[in-house]
């Protein structure tokens, strides 16, 4: 399993178990593919995300609310 990570738009609030996730953090999920990825991410948060990123690619700057875990998030 990897990890990928989800970013939101500007406009893009959801909340997911009791978590909110928008422009400040980022979704964290495990999956084997990053395509895998995407689509736990549809099924979540449905077309209310910006993109993803892999742990290569992510960047901690723009997001100062970090990282957040979505438990639960395996297909």
């Amino acid at each position: 399993m990897a990890k990928f990570y989800i970013s939101f738009g500007q406009i893009h609030v959801n909340s997911v178990n009791g978590k909110t996730f928008d422009k400040d953090s980022l979704a964290e999920i495990e999956a084997e593919t990053h395509g895998e990825a995407r689509d736990i991410a549809f099924s979540l948060f449905g077309d209310k995300f910006f993109t993803s990123y892999t742990e290569k690619s992510l960047n901690l700057e723009y997001f100062p609310r970090g990282i957040i875990p979505v438990e639960g998030a395996r297909r």
